[in-house]
């Protein structure tokens, strides 16, 4: 799973980084642990009838609410998606068509549990050459009918991570982890001219692969505030 992650990029650098168009970030900043729920910069590309199709980097809410839900929570958490048999299931079907994201991430945790004492370690998992991760996610709109057409905050994106099985080194802290896409899968995982299916995640988990096995991973202090200090390695014994 992927329940916490860090983004030290600004969202200027972001927009530089994937050549995009910006949304409306004034009111989130970089974070060293941010939580399902939070803000969180989503890049995705659309288009409207005839226009063009345009790459946007946008506010979304951490936790995809599907177009159908009545509330903005829903019932079970979806700040992760399981990616195996993900076209069967009523709330990611839809989104994995045509309205899948890229997630951008410096890195991640995970919380290794002791089988005896149930003491849960965590551990920072992150490009070693500090490099961006491309997150697989998937996006929807939801519309607040309760509200009036023209009253802000009627339309509120969302969205929500891809996990896989977890991959050596990574499956001796956690039996899941996020699915990083190579640079070069991002313009096929965004294109929403081409229809995803269930083959197109299995490719894109496959291609997840070798990037995941080449993560760094150092065990980091109880998580506890939002600074950089969170990600700095701590001895195995301290």
């Amino acid at each position: 799973m992927c329940g916490r992650f860090s983004l030290d990029k600004s969202t200027d650098e972001l927009i530089s980084e994937y050549v995009a168009t910006g949304g409306d970030f004034r009111n989130w900043r970089p974070g060293w642990n941010i939580a399902p729920t939070q803000t969180i910069p989503v890049l995705l590309e659309t288009a409207k009838g005839e226009a063009e199709t345009l790459r946007r980097l946008e506010p979304a809410r951490w936790s995809l609410t599907p177009t159908w839900s009545k509330t903005l929570t829903t019932k079970f958490p979806t700040f992760n998606a399981r990616s195996e048999g993900i076209t069967q299931k009523a709330t990611w079907k839809g989104p994995v068509k045509t309205h899948r994201a890229i997630i951008p991430a410096s890195g991640y945790y995970e919380w290794q549990t002791d089988p005896a004492t149930k003491k849960k370690t965590p551990f920072y998992i992150h490009p070693a050459d500090g490099e961006l991760m491309n997150l697989a996610g998937l996006y929807s709109w939801w519309k607040d009918t309760t509200k009036a057409e023209d009253e802000p905050g009627l339309w509120t994106l969302t969205a929500t991570i891809l996990t896989s099985d977890a991959v050596e080194p990574l499956s001796g802290i956690h039996d899941r982890n996020p699915v990083p896409l190579p640079r070069e899968w991002v313009d096929d995982w965004l294109n929403p001219e081409i229809e995803g299916d269930q083959k197109f995640v299995d490719d894109a988990v496959h291609a997840a692969v070798l990037i995941a096995e080449a993560l760094d991973i150092r065990q980091v202090r109880p998580l506890r505030g939002n600074g950089p200090e969170l990600v700095e390695p701590v001895d195995s014994g301290a």
